[in-house]
């Protein structure tokens, strides 16, 4: 595989020195999604989590200094590898988890799985599990907020491979032309599955890429929180401005493309490499040097994050399986007539009425 230009990462910004509580925060928050994910791993592999399961690990510090930048009332679309999104929106890690284990006090009643997390009460759309499936949806929620003339933004989050497919086009260019207040994030950890950016794009770097639309961009170095929680404040300006905004952050998944790609397409010093460049180890050691983080608060920290992780497990554990009859509630926001309900072996139409056996017997005496 070929390897990522070394001048695609943009310079790391170290962190200001007057905001040593959001810093510790961010650390805190990047911990608790590690040990989510590395938990919800092991669930898959215990086969408490079906279905497909993709993971941030690696992403933690894009992860949230994203979520850290939006307000309370704006509207966030993800694609499926969402659970940290989730997390750091303010879901409580025990429904995340219970909607992995398919329980019914999960986020999505246990019936979305790990691709589909969904909480209007803080606005987060969803998990989408087709490539790109959240770009047009997330564009037509900011067509709403503009026409009826609301201060909210829409980020729309998606990986690199996303930005080869006709939605994506399609929808930066109705944002520029409409003046629609969304920012559209591209996560690029410089793989789409198992190939490299630079061997499916023919400007791999896709922040250019808003230059067909006369929209503004930017690229910012996704291993650190607080720069990325910069450029997204500054892109959320822009779009509550009227001026859609593509952001590009350059981050990694330590990871295969999900828990079961043995990511057999990195070598052995590429894998390597990118455990050596892992975002929180290296934000760990900026806060030790601005004397943030100890030892020992770094294992307070930890501990936490291990203690919260274990008991969303146990309360996920704890929950009821989704009863068979409520498969299609939630299939339509509102009733619809005539909508199925048949379960996989029922006959399509029901069997006619059979004769009355009594009237049967009376005719053939």
């Amino acid at each position: 595989m070929p390897a990522r230009s070394k001048t695609q990462r943009p310079p790391k910004a170290k962190p200001p020195a007057g905001d040593g509580d959001l810093a510790l925060d961010f650390y805190r928050q990047m911990m608790l999604i590690r040990r989510f994910e590395e938990r919800a791993a092991r669930g898959y592999s215990e086969a408490k989590i079906g279905g497909y399961c993709h993971l941030n690990l690696g992403e933690e510090a894009t992860v949230v200094g994203l979520m850290g930048a939006l307000e309370p009332t704006d509207y966030v679309y993800t694609n499926y590898r969402d659970h940290g999104y989730a997390i750091a929106r303010g879901i409580a890690p025990e429904r995340v988890m219970a909607e992995l284990f398919g329980r019914t006090d999960g986020v999505s009643k246990g019936w979305g799985g790990s691709m589909h997390l969904f909480d209007v009460d803080v606005r987060f759309m969803g998990g989408y599990g087709i490539v790109g499936g959240q770009v047009p949806l997330a564009t037509g929620t900011a067509l709403a907020i503009a026409h009826r003339g609301g201060s909210e933004a829409v980020v729309c989050q998606m990986g690199d491979g996303t930005t080869n497919i006709g939605a994506f086009h399609e929808s930066l260019n109705l944002a520029a032309l409409w003046n629609l207040p969304i920012v559209y994030v591209v996560n690029n950890n410089g793989l789409g599955m198992g190939t490299t950016v630079e061997q499916s794009s023919a400007e791999p770097e896709l922040y250019k890429r808003s230059a067909s639309y006369r929209m503004a961009s930017a690229r910012v170095d996704g291993n650190d929180p607080v720069a990325v929680h910069e450029a997204m404040k500054l892109a959320l300006d822009s779009a509550r401005a009227g001026k859609p905004f593509l952001l590009e952050t350059i981050t990694e998944r330590l990871k295969g493309h999900s828990v079961v790609d043995p990511a057999s397409y990195r070598t052995r010093e590429e894998k390597d490499q990118l455990l050596s460049a892992d975002a929180l180890i290296g934000y760990a050691a900026i806060l030790r040097a601005r004397e943030l983080l100890t030892e020992d608060s770094e294992r307070e920290i930890d501990d936490a994050a291990k203690a919260a992780v274990d008991a969303a497990v146990r309360f996920a554990d704890a929950s009821a399986h989704p009863a068979v009859s409520t498969l299609f509630d939630y299939t339509y926001a509102t009733p619809v007539p005539n909508d199925s309900r048949r379960l996989p072996g029922q006959p399509l139409f029901p069997a006619p009425a059979r004769p009355d056996a009594a009237l049967i017997t009376e005719v053939s005496a």
